[in-house]
Order: C-alpha cells, then structure tokens, then sequence
C-alpha cells in the first residue's frame, strides 16, 4: 500500500466508524440492497480502503470476497486496486468503496475493476462528491500545508461515466446520497433529514456521496448498435454489392469457310 494514502486511510476509517459516518453507510446499503436482492452469480468483491464495513452483506450471492489495500479481519486479499490477483472474467458483482479517488492511477483500477468482472457483470463505485457540501470540506481540508488530503483527487460523477464508458462498461443509473448533514438538536435534525430525504428522491446532485452502477459489455455489441437496433435503424452503412450478370451464349451462325467469308450465287442463295 502507498504510504502516501495511510493518513487519509485512517482518518476515513474513523469517520466511518463515528455516528456521521455510520448514517451515510446505512444509506448506501440501502441504495445497494434494491439492486444485490436481485442480482445473480457466485462471486461478488467489495474492495476500498474502508475495512470492516460491509456493503455487500444483503443479495442473493454468497461468496463474499474483500480486498483492500490494508490487512483486517475481514480482508482476504491485501492489494492494490490496479493490479487485482483475480482471474479475467470471473466476478459478478463489484462493489468499489473509494476505490478510484484514493489511488495514483484511477484509470489502471478501473480497467481492473473492468477485467475481472463477468460478460453483463455489475460494477457499483461508491466516491464523494465533489460538488456537494461534504466535497467542499474536502476540498478545504486540501489547503492546509501538511495536510494528507492533499493526495485525494475526487472524480466527478460525469467524468467517471466516461471513463466507463472508454473501459467498455455502460453507466446506467446514478443516486446522490446524504446531501445534507445530520447537525444540531433533535428539531433541526429532523428538519435536515426531511431535506435530505427531499435531495434523495428527486435525486438532486447535491449528495456528499454517489453510487454508479455500470454493466459490463459483450465483446463486439456496443451500445449504439443496440440503440440502432431498438429503433430499427441501419447497423452498417455499407452498400452491398450487386452480383455481376452472366453474359448470354451468342447464337450459332452459319458455318463459314476457311477463309471466313460467305460465299453466295448470283441469285443470293448460300453455297454450301
């Protein structure tokens, strides 16, 4: 593990662990579990640097596999995300927790996270927000001079669609969760959670946190052809070519001499 991240790594984990954090947990397991108790296969990886906090407890999927960056009791593969000891092709269902933000090369995890998942396998990513209120202390804890959290580098919800996108995994749908923090007494907590609750349904991007869920595509099928096929479109805009006519025997004609030329009788007649 980059030592760089250990800092942050606690300083997360403790978070997670205190009374904020442990609310905004409850509610990305809500958000996961309305699609993990209908999702299928045999192997489902939840890998971050939070450890014992499981997200993927809830599902129809029983073979649970953890990874992290850092040793725990419930981590049983210590790795980076970037260099996954996983067979190609063979997990069902990711889910990444902080996975990209706190890592050097982003894009070598994703394309990770990308090669180990199934053909129409399931990949939730889990990041802060970087516009939202809980980005914005981020982004403040940035500045102090010392500060590890200079090392986080957040990626938005949109520029991480397009990553997907590159590695061969379509976005579908995106949920901001926790935009407003529980703070104050038990009215105003009320209040802000009636907010919040408010943020979440009509989905407003303003959540300290998203969840991305993306399915990994079939070799070859891309989606525009699938869109060009649902609206009986042309899949290739190629012309076809015409086949070549075959060209008809000529007709027999008279026999003719060794010289090649007819000969005739006075009165027009053939000489045979």
């Amino acid at each position: 593990m980059s030592r760089q991240f250990s800092e942050i790594f606690d300083e997360l984990e403790s978070w997670y662990g205190m009374e904020a954090g442990r609310v905004v947990l409850d509610k990305v397991r809500a958000h996961l579990a309305t699609y993990l108790d209908t999702a299928f296969g045999y192997h489902i990886l939840q890998i971050g640097p939070v450890r014992e906090h499981s997200l993927i407890e809830q599902g129809r999927i029983h073979h649970h596999i953890y990874a992290g960056p850092r040793g725990g009791s419930a981590v049983g593969l210590l790795c980076e995300g970037d260099e996954l000891p996983l067979a190609s092709d063979s997990v069902d269902v990711i889910v990444a927790h902080h996975s990209l933000e706190f890592s050097t090369n982003p894009h070598q995890v994703l394309r990770e996270l990308q090669r180990v998942l199934t053909p129409q396998g399931h990949l939730f990513i889990v990041g802060f927000n970087p516009f939202s209120l809980r980005g914005l202390g981020l982004l403040l804890k940035r500045f102090g001079r010392y500060s590890p959290w200079r090392r986080h580098h957040p990626v938005s919800r949109d520029r991480l669609c397009d990553w997907l996108r590159l590695v061969g995994c379509d976005p579908g749908s995106s949920s901001f969760l926790h935009a407003v923090p529980g703070i104050g007494g038990r009215r105003v907590r009320n209040l802000l959670e009636r907010l919040d609750n408010a943020c979440g349904r009509y989905n407003l991007p303003l959540g300290g946190l998203y969840v991305v869920h993306a399915i990994k595509q079939q070799p070859g099928v891309t989606g525009s052809r699938l869109d060009l096929r649902k609206h009986g479109g042309k899949l290739i805009g190629l012309a076809v070519p015409k086949p070549a006519a075959t060209p008809s025997p000529a007709p027999a004609g008279p026999a003719r001499g060794h010289s090649g030329a007819i000969r005739r009788r006075p009165n027009g007649d053939i000489i045979h």
